[in-house]
């Protein structure tokens, strides 16, 4: 037999008994007295002598027998002591050999041996199978082991956007702080996924060796919970949006809308606005921010120095005090209480109760039909009708009202007259340079590939202008036509017109010499008629 741990055997001879001790070999652990002690006591064996057995076990060197008492006692059988660790799901073994004339252990016996200790469930055979080929003594063997309870975990749902509300200003390289690209808009497309959901996956219960069930440790399971224009995958673990617009998370739901509702003023603690949607503000719009929206921008305060561009409508439930700095563009209609110190421009008609001191542009018309309905200041442009109740004022205010011309066209006419001069000077400097370096070419100079390089994209790029020049050219003669042969257009005035006032009808041009009551002013051939309203 091949062992390691120190063990001892009983020899029960005619003068007494005798102990067998083998001493632990290749590293083994070394046997103790105190355990042949309780083996002893165990065995009803009282009468021995403590000092020589413990000196024995303490100086052996190689096997040695030693008598240790000089009672005659049966001889004992081989044995298995069984322990139970504290958290009942390990049971060891830990057997001793038979004494001379003693009888060994069998599996069925050491089976036995379990049950009564109250063993249920985890028995390992092959472990007890493996004492019985290669015994070993003094040596703790884990002959059951209970099933732990395996461990579950709590559903996880991943945001596939910014759930954050702490909007953090942006540090510009020279120290100072940037409060416009605050950033706090997750913007989202149709067809996105916005969340995913990691299942709960609940754990399964274990046993200890006792035969007692192990709940596992609780887990938490939680859904994807969404809002309208949200489906979820068939599983129920992806989310995605049906609408492009801008995602956030309340109170644990994902909702999408396609209207961003800012709930206090656009300032600091928003930044910038831009988004793809409808912007709804429920306070002003400060001085110096911006708000940019594909669809309406509609403010149910009051907006200062801002700049406020939508491609759909604005409306303003107060109105503008631009400060001078302020600007609105719409490729819809411009609604608002009032216009102050500002530039307006609209692909559509623009509506106002006033306006003072502004530049108004409108593809459409003009409407200024408040409680005031005043123009005071400023230049009013319309492609058909300017309706006001007074426009001027006594003080001689220099304002004028330019209709019968789409004013984009007129603004689009007066671009090309700086663009043309501009490419044309642009192209004759890029000639210059081809004719230089192809000079060189012919009187045999080598040019360097960066030169080569360079005439060919001076080449490329003076046959690019001179095309966009012709086409520039040909946009400016249709425009010139369309304006030229334009005599539409009306001004109403429902109150009065006061002198100073000029009036513009298709490039026919009209001052206000004395106040003009009830009034409406048409282009007839080259003049321009006032006539009752």
């Amino acid at each position: 037999m091949m062992y390691k741990n120190g063990f001892f055997q009983l020899s029960i001879k005619n003068d007494g008994i005798y102990m067998k001790i083998f001493p632990a070999m290749n590293g083994g652990a070394p046997l103790k007295f105190d355990e042949v002690s309780r083996y002893l006591t165990k065995k009803r064996i009282m009468d021995y002598d403590i000092k020589t057995l413990h000196d024995t076990i303490n100086k052996a060197k190689g096997p040695i027998e030693v008598k240790i008492g000089n009672q005659t006692v049966l001889p004992e059988n081989e044995s298995v002591e069984i322990t139970i660790s504290s958290d009942r799901m390990t049971v060891f073994g830990r057997f001793y050999p038979p004494s001379t004339g003693g009888k060994t252990i069998s599996s069925e016996e050491v089976l036995n041996d379990l049950v009564h200790a109250g063993v249920k469930h985890g028995i390992l055979n092959e472990n007890i199978e493996a004492f019985f080929k290669n015994r070993q003594y003094c040596t703790d063997i884990i002959l059951a082991a209970g099933t732990p309870p395996e461990k579950g975990h709590d559903a996880k749902i991943i945001y596939h956007f910014n759930i954050s509300n702490n909007a953090k200003p942006k540090i510009n390289e020279d120290g100072s702080v940037d409060f416009h690209q605050l950033d706090v808009i997750s913007k989202v497309k149709a067809g996105d996924i916005l969340a995913t959901l990691e299942p709960v996956v609940y754990g399964k219960p274990g046993m200890d060796v006792l035969g007692k069930t192990l709940p596992p440790d609780k887990v938490v399971n939680r859904i994807l919970r969404y809002g309208k224009n949200i489906h979820l995958s068939e599983d129920g673990c992806i989310m995605y949006t049906d609408v492009s617009g801008h995602v956030k998370l309340e109170n644990d739901k994902v909702v999408v809308a396609d209207t961003y509702d800012v709930n206090g003023d656009v300032n600091t603690s928003t930044g910038d606005i831009n988004y793809d949607g409808n912007v709804h503000i429920r306070g002003n719009v400060i001085t110096g921010f911006s708000v940019k929206a594909k669809g309406d921008i509609e403010v149910d305060g009051v907006v200062e120095g801002a700049t406020l561009i939508a491609e759909g409508k604005i409306i303003l439930r107060r109105g503008i005090q631009g400060m001078s700095r302020g600007k609105l563009e719409a490729q819809g209609d411009v609604i608002t209480k009032f216009i102050e110190s500002c530039e307006v421009i609209s692909g559509s008609n623009v509506t106002a109760g006033a306006i003072l001191h502004s530049n108004v542009t409108a593809k459409g018309e003009i409407n200024v039909n408040g409680r005031n309905g005043s123009v005071t200041g400023g230049t009013l442009r319309s492609s058909s009708l300017i309706s006001v109740k007074s426009v001027g004022s006594t003080m001689g205010t220099s304002t004028t009202l330019e209709v019968g011309i789409d004013p984009i066209l007129v603004d689009e006419l007066h671009t090309l007259e700086k663009d043309i001069p501009a490419m044309i000077n642009e192209k004759e400097k890029l000639l210059q340079v081809v004719t230089l370096l192809q000079k060189k070419m012919d009187l045999g100079e080598k040019l360097t590939a960066d030169k080569l390089n360079y005439l060919q994209i001076a080449s490329k790029n003076s046959l690019a202008l001179e095309e966009n020049i012709e086409k520039a050219k040909a946009r400016f003669e249709d425009l010139k036509v369309v304006i030229e042969n334009t005599e539409g257009g009306k001004v109403r005035v429902s109150n009065i017109a006061y002198p100073g006032v000029k009036i513009v009808i298709s490039n026919v041009i009209y001052f206000v010499r004395s106040e003009q009551h009830y009034c409406q002013f048409l282009r007839e051939g080259a003049d321009i008629l006032v006539k009752p309203y």
